[in-house]
């Protein structure tokens, strides 16, 4: 992926000490230090312009967000994307929203074991050719070490426009043997979904009309107890 930026993105993003982390290795176990509370920590994988972690921030203040990608133009961009979303006269960021710049390969240089609530991955790279497979993002070797860097109530949340990855993914979770709940192959069938956010690429393909494919994985033991407990609620068994 090669992205056109304007002259000094670097710099730009230096320059932003409250927002952006060009130095993510440096926090690992510490991230509750960085945002100075002990919050749920949720984190995009390949964030890209940023729409969604910086709504979400806003739309979530009790929880701590952390939107990574590996290009410096798109720190830049989600950087302006979240001034914008928190509309402060001054100019700021959320107050729990951080950019990273890394590579997803690193992320068990970046993350202790448990210091996750929540993994989302929007659209990712789908990888289409198979001598490619494992750079997929729900790759089984990408889905283990989000379980290791998941706490006792960690979930995945992914969504896809395309159906080849989704029913990758499906098997990989499976062959990980990773429990699957609200698994849709048309989010938006209906209208615009209730309660989500959507990404750059999730409201251009919508507005085509083309279906988004979405599923949760449920990881942690805390996590898994609760979704077994509200599905004997709802069967009542």
């Amino acid at each position: 992926m090669r992205l056109r930026g304007r002259k000094g993105i670097r710099e730009t993003i230096e320059r932003q000490t409250d927002l952006v982390v060009l130095n993510p290795q440096d926090w690992k176990g510490r991230w509750a230090e960085r945002f100075g509370n002990s919050r749920p920590i949720h984190v995009e994988l390949g964030m890209g312009k940023g729409k969604f972690i910086s709504e979400m921030s806003v739309r979530n203040p009790e929880i701590n967000f952390i939107g990574v990608d590996m290009y410096d133009e798109l720190i830049r961009r989600a950087s302006e994307k979240a001034r914008a979303a928190a509309n402060r006269e001054d100019g700021k960021a959320p107050d729990n929203l951080v950019l990273s710049l890394f590579n997803v390969e690193r992320i068990e240089d970046v993350f202790e074991p448990g210091e996750l609530r929540r993994i989302y991955l929007n659209f990712s790279d789908p990888w289409p050719k198979k001598k490619h497979a494992r750079r997929r993002l729900t790759h089984p070797n990408f889905i283990a070490r989000y379980i290791r860097l998941l706490d006792d109530r960690g979930e995945i949340h992914f969504k896809t426009d395309s159906k080849s990855l989704f029913e990758f993914s499906l098997n990989a979770f499976a062959d990980m043997n990773v429990r699957l709940r609200r698994i849709t192959l048309d989010l938006h069938k209906d209208g615009p979904a209730p309660d989500n956010v959507m990404t750059e690429y999730e409201t251009k393909f919508a507005e085509q009309g083309m279906p988004i494919y979405r599923l949760e994985a449920v990881v942690g033991a805390t996590a898994l107890a609760e979704h077994e407990e509200e599905i004997r609620r709802q069967w009542g068994s």
